[in-house]
């Protein structure tokens, strides 16, 4: 899906709003938390957002639908817009995976920068084998990566591959954006 988003120009003194999107297993939360820490700004992992019973879908191995999604979306979306009317910045973690999920994300706040971590299936599969105490089994990558729409160049995002350590990828990503580290939220 692609086409024209209803974005404005981004105002260079007024807050923003960082979207680290990608996989199950890319390292959202981990690098999305070490790029707040870097910035000094208010974070949230988006994961956090899901109701109960999603989370227990998920853990079942059962992937999320459309309808399932709606609400979480939402909530990500107020999370956005009470950071945006405080005047403050922050950073949120949300796969985001469907470029229409994005778009409702980015309608009307044109201070939101979507964060795409980008990684190759394999690597992405033996962190989420590794990984222990998380809802989201290894079994639904395949259906995660049947669903990522990779970010196009329309939506202005800043693609980072997840080889390098998650220092190192805040690091890039902070370059990368223009921000100064230990800026006021």
């Amino acid at each position: 899906m692609s086409g024209h988003i209803d974005v404005k120009p981004r105002h260079p003194n007024g807050p923003t709003v960082i979207v680290v999107m990608g996989v199950s297993g890319s390292g959202k939360s981990t690098v999305a938390s070490l790029v707040a820490e870097r910035l000094g700004w208010p974070f949230v992992d988006g994961d956090d957002l899901h109701s109960p019973d999603h989370v227990a879908k998920m853990h079942a191995g059962l992937a999320l639908d459309e309808h399932d999604r709606e609400p979480w979306l939402a909530k990500v979306g107020a999370w956005i817009d009470a950071q945006l009317d405080a005047g403050q910045n922050g950073v949120i973690v949300c796969s985001a995976l469907r470029r229409s999920y994005r778009d409702h994300l980015r309608r009307g706040r044109a201070a939101v920068r979507i964060v795409y971590l980008e990684g190759e299936r394999g690597l992405i599969r033996s962190r989420l084998e590794a990984r222990r105490g998380h809802f989201m089994p290894s079994k639904l990558l395949d259906s995660q990566f049947a669903a990522l729409d990779v970010p196009e160049r329309d939506e202005d995002p800043i693609t980072v591959g997840i080889a390098d350590s998650p220092d190192d990828i805040a690091a890039t990503i902070t370059a990368r954006l223009g921000f100064r580290e230990g800026a006021p939220a």
